[in-house]
């Protein structure tokens, strides 16, 4: 006989009770699971720094597996199923390959150096499709990556490498059988990579499924996400045989090693690359006569400027009639478009754009322009110029590339700095700092954009609360979900974690999202205007990102693909954003652009 369960009368208080008691445990699990991914993080950063002041280590030497160990407590969220022992992460391996050189996969030794003057070698030139930095491949064995960018590249670097170290032994498992033997599987790889051949691709992927623990399409999917970036890595097959090869033979005795060059060591944090980089650019700006002029520096890409300058005069109303400048920006977005975009490229030289393309070190590139050689009368309609403003202030916008991580401290803090040339001293006239960029989104969707109140600083105390001089308002009702509030500026977006992210968001924090540069950024100019005083306390701060990825949402991080032409349209309005307020804005008070010797 089936029993019934009769409920008595309802009890508000007790159920309210209930609830506040589960939301409470559950709030302390979440809390405590942050804690221990916060503790990971910084568990990493030691070692890190310990094993790079010791000069080498082994992957899986003892300090190679405190670092696995501690990102395995992690499971950053861009390496997917990277701690499932049974599936190779396939997305993540395609967002690793791409930030790292060509060939690393076949390589047992690997070197990270400074500019140690490998470039004027015969040696080739290897740059990743996703990073900006020089690596040489010496021999079939050994790969020198060159760091100059700082300790958030050597971080960047080692969590990568790590990840390949892991998936590597996996496919080694799967390769070798409980005697010892190769798998069938595996020996039918060996054969189709040395052959170089594919004419039978579906038998191949089947292969390659059994060996990753993947469906074959999956695997299918992963070959075709290798083959649209061909140049820039050695395509599936190749990467995983390598990554096997090299892992069974570890598995014999011959051990992967990581060394640090004692240049880099010795180098590291001195901003030897950030000061020649500032100083190229200062010398210029003198030698252009350009100095004394307002100047607005801009930290973004290095097209959307110049496109919203020049894009609708260069290329003719025959073109461009009746498009909005983000349908303008479309056209010069679509592949077979290149010949647009040269011609607006050529058109801006010729019309007060100056390209710096750097080879300091830093791998940013700058654009000077000077707006005193603009035809205001042939600008998009979506820039609101203030002519009157404009002719008299003759503003000079300078555009930096984007910096990485730490880098941006270097770098804004030395172009901050005045010019000593000739035992004379110049100081630049900085009018208006802005800073437009990608970023991790904690509430919303890829194309959204964010608007900061303030930098927080994570694994620190430093925080960095600032007057924004973009706001909300500025973005709304243009099909986009704008949000404000506090960013968070990571030690690295690949050792990020759901539950470190969800603390940030739900707390009293109030993250909307992350960043790796903002606070850096904003150490710099803090530094400048109120100890250095170098530049003026009133300088005008403008932040504004558009969304990249939600770390929060399967399958919207950054190992999901690329942001493609969902990013035109948050970038122009940024960008646009910017111009205006550049070209409306009254000079300001410079009464602090002076500094004694001894603080310079």
């Amino acid at each position: 006989m089936a029993t019934f369960f009769v409920p008595g009368p309802f009890n508000e208080k007790a159920w309210v009770s209930e609830n506040i008691h589960y939301q409470i445990k559950s709030e302390t699990l979440e809390r405590t699971r942050a804690q221990e991914s916060r503790a990971a993080i910084e568990r990493l950063y030691i070692v890190m720094r310990h094993l790079f002041n010791r000069g080498y280590y082994k992957p899986f030497g003892e300090s190679g597996k405190a670092i696995i160990h501690a990102l395995l407590t992690l499971e950053p969220e861009i390496y997917g199923s990277f701690a499932d022992e049974e599936k190779v992460e396939l997305e993540g391996l395609v967002y690793v390959i791409d930030r790292l050189p060509k060939g690393i996969e076949a390589c047992r030794l690997i070197t990270l150096s400074s500019d140690e003057g490998l470039r004027n070698t015969d040696f080739e030139v290897i740059t990743p499709s996703k990073r900006r930095r020089n690596c040489y491949r010496i021999d079939e064995e050994q790969m020198f990556i060159e760091v100059t960018r700082g300790r958030s590249e050597i971080y960047d670097i080692l969590a990568h490498l790590t990840f390949l170290f892991v998936e590597a032994r996996k496919i080694a498992r799967r390769a070798i059988d409980s005697n010892g033997n190769k798998t069938r599987e595996w020996l039918k790889i060996e054969e189709i990579v040395q052959s170089s051949s594919l004419r039978e691709k579906e038998k191949a992927l089947t292969y390659m499924g059994t060996i990753l623990g993947r469906t074959y399409g999956e695997v299918a999917h992963t070959y075709e996400r290798f083959q649209e970036n061909a140049g820039g890595n050695s395509g599936l097959f190749d990467v995983i045989y390598w990554l096997g090869t090299l892992a069974i033979e570890e598995l014999n005795g011959k051990e992967r090693k990581i060394t640090f060059s004692p240049s880099l060591r010795e180098r590291i944090g001195h901003h030897i690359y950030g000061e020649r980089w500032a100083d190229q650019i200062k010398q210029k700006l003198q030698e252009l006569g350009l100095m004394d002029r307002p100047l607005h520096i801009i930290s973004a890409n290095l097209h959307s400027v110049m496109n919203s300058l020049y894009a609708k005069a260069a290329l003719g109303k025959k073109t461009t009639a009746d498009l909005s400048l983000e349908e303008t920006a479309m056209l010069l977005s679509k592949k077979g478009n290149g010949h647009y975009i040269d011609k607006v490229a050529d058109y801006a030289r010729k019309n007060g754009m100056v390209t710096l393309h750097d080879n300091n070190g830093t791998n940013i590139s700058v654009q000077l322009f000077d707006t005193e050689k603009i035809n205001m009368n042939l600008l998009p309609g979506e820039l609101q110029v203030d002519k009157k403003t404009a002719a008299a202030n003759k503003p000079v916008i300078l555009v930096m590339d984007y910096a990485f991580g730490e880098q941006a401290y270097e770098t804004m803090d030395e172009l901050l700095k005045p010019f000593k040339r000739g035992g004379q001293v110049s100081y630049m006239n900085v009018h208006s700092i802005s800073v437009m960029g990608k970023a991790g989104i904690l509430g919303g969707n890829k194309g959204d954009i964010m608007i900061p109140t303030a930098h927080v600083f994570e694994g620190t105390s430093d925080n960095y609360p600032f007057a924004n001089a973009s706001a909300k308002d500025e973005f709304s009702g243009n099909g986009l979900n704008v949000y404000e509030g506090a960013m968070l500026t990571v030690l690295g977006t690949s050792l990020q974690n759901k539950d470190v992210l969800r603390y940030f968001k739900n707390s009293s924090w109030s993250a909307v999202g992350l960043e790796m540069e903002g606070a850096h950024y904003q150490k710099a100019i803090q530094a400048a205007a109120k100890i250095r005083r170098v530049i003026s306390e009133n300088v005008v701060l403008r932040y504004a990102y558009y969304a990249s990825d939600n770390p929060l949402m399967t399958g919207h991080t950054l190992a999901s693909g690329s942001l493609g032409l969902i990013g035109v349209r948050p970038t122009y309005m940024i960008t646009t954003s910017f111009l205006n307020q550049i070209f409306r804005q009254n000079r300001i008070d410079e009464k602090n652009t002076k500094a004694e010797n001894e603080l310079i």
